[in-house]
């Protein structure tokens, strides 16, 4: 089951698809924790200062004349601008640098030499009291005046602040990737069962198609229009092979049909010539020529479902007229026939034609390899037939090919072209039975089963 799955397509998109997504999120990952162990200031530092002006600026309170008074603030940045004023500090100022609003500590001369606009936001190192900032410069506009929001972060601070939020980094990292690893396989794995499902209907349709409905093509509905030219060229084999199985068929009959005559006009004119030496074995050839012409016919009618006339049958009846029509055989051979069970026989949807055909095959083989003094039994049990000889078995190795077209045994006694069992094979199949063969102690039992349960 594994081997058959790892080596599908669903399976190949799968693991390419997962294996394609591991490599790009490893890829990010690798990007991501060098930037941040690298360049920390900049990915996080920097980042954190701008979201902390912008806030500070949203918090601003202004009065009646636009002027700022006051900052509302929330936890944690109110609190750091109130416990670590040495370590925190903001401002707000005009366009000509004065103070207007400042936190604890915070006055005094310009943080920059050099002025910024602050539009857009900017991130500055800078010496405050002789000790080094990063200073966040942004300009706001409030009543049509300009005003500079800044804040000032130690790098002391800054630098303890962004290790801490990198310390989490690498497990974040490996949480995600393999959350979204696992996510996206799961939501592959139903997203190719949909996409594949028209694939494995055809597939399916594909595997249905035999003889005797060659007449079924693939549809190419819902297929992905990459795989309609594949479905399209197996419709135009199944075509070809239409087209070749037909010719053959009607080859079979024509020729079985044009052999019987002038087989028939070649025995009487044997039997009619006194004069010919060894008349017996000419005969004997000729009878075995005229068997297997007319196996022949039998296998081209089999092979077509429309040669059928199927109707409400009795089983017994047939197999009582087989073992009558095949009597005058058994005798010569010294083979007793026996019938059992033809009381608990069931009526049965079939061709009566056919289940003779079959039942005459199966009991003249079971004949000829039938010793002198045995008895072939045909026994009927409810929705099947049983025929079994008391002959010397089947080998395990010819079980395989024991219903293969002009397939006969190493060393087979009988005359024949190797032709019974493949009709009886074509008609089971036809009728929807199932035929099979079982070793008994002595001799072979070949069972037909009308339906499954039986």
């Amino acid at each position: 089951m594994l081997h058959r799955w790892v080596h599908s397509l669903s399976a190949r998109l799968w693991i390419t698809s997962v294996v394609a997504l591991a490599v790009c999120l490893s890829l990010l990952a690798a990007l991501v924790l060098y930037a941040v162990n690298n360049f920390p200031q900049q990915v996080i530092g920097q980042h954190g200062q701008l979201e902390a002006v912008r806030h500070l600026a949203d918090g601003l309170v202004f009065d009646a004349a636009g002027r700022p008074v006051s900052v509302q603030l929330t936890d944690p940045p109110a609190w750091m601008f109130e416990s670590l004023p040495t370590e925190v500090k903001y401002r707000v100022t005009d366009t000509h640098g004065t103070v207007l609003l400042a936190s604890p500590d915070a006055g005094g001369p310009p943080w920059l030499n050099v002025p910024r606009s602050g539009h857009p936001p900017t991130v500055d190192e800078a010496t405050i009291d002789g000790r080094p900032f990063y200073v966040a410069t942004l300009q706001i506009v409030h009543a049509g005046t300009v005003f500079r929001v800044q804040t000032a972060m130690s790098t002391r601070l800054n630098a303890i602040s962004v290790q801490v939020k990198i310390k989490p980094f690498p497990r974040i990292v490996n949480v995600t990737f393999l959350a979204a690893t696992i996510i996206f396989g799961l939501s592959l794995t139903i997203t190719l069962r949909r996409i594949l499902r028209p694939l494995r209907k055809v597939s399916d349709a594909a595997a249905l198609i035999t003889p005797r409905n060659l007449t079924t093509r693939l549809s190419t509905r819902d297929i992905p229009h990459e795989i309609r030219p594949l479905i399209d060229a197996f419709n135009a084999a199944l075509d070809r092979l239409e087209n070749g199985f037909t010719v053959q068929q009607q080859f079979l009959a024509s020729a079985a049909h044009e052999l019987q005559t002038p087989l028939t006009l070649i025995r009487g004119q044997i039997e009619l010539q006194g004069d010919i030496q060894g008349k017996e074995p000419l005969l004997q050839e000729v009878d075995l020529i005229a068997r297997q012409v007319r196996q022949l016919l039998h296998l081209a009618e089999v092979s077509e479902a429309q040669n059928f006339s199927f109707g409400e049958i009795d089983p017994a009846e047939v197999a009582q007229d087989v073992l009558t029509y095949l009597s005058r055989k058994a005798e010569a051979l010294h083979v007793g026939l026996q019938l059992e069970g033809a009381a608990a026989a069931q009526s049965i949807w079939a061709d009566r034609s056919a289940l003779f055909i079959l039942l005459k095959n199966v009991v003249e083989n079971a004949i000829n390899v039938s010793p002198a003094g045995s008895t072939v039994r045909m026994i009927i049990d409810g929705r099947s037939i049983q025929i079994r000889d008391e002959g010397p078995g089947i080998d395990d190795a010819h079980l395989p090919f024991l219903f293969k077209r002009f397939w006969r045994a190493p060393g087979a006694r009988h005359d024949g072209a190797g032709l019974g069992l493949a009709i009886c094979r074509e008609i089971a199949i036809a009728h929807g039975w199932r035929i099979a063969v079982n070793r008994l102690g002595t001799g072979t039992g070949i069972v037909v089963k009308f339906s499954d349960d039986a």
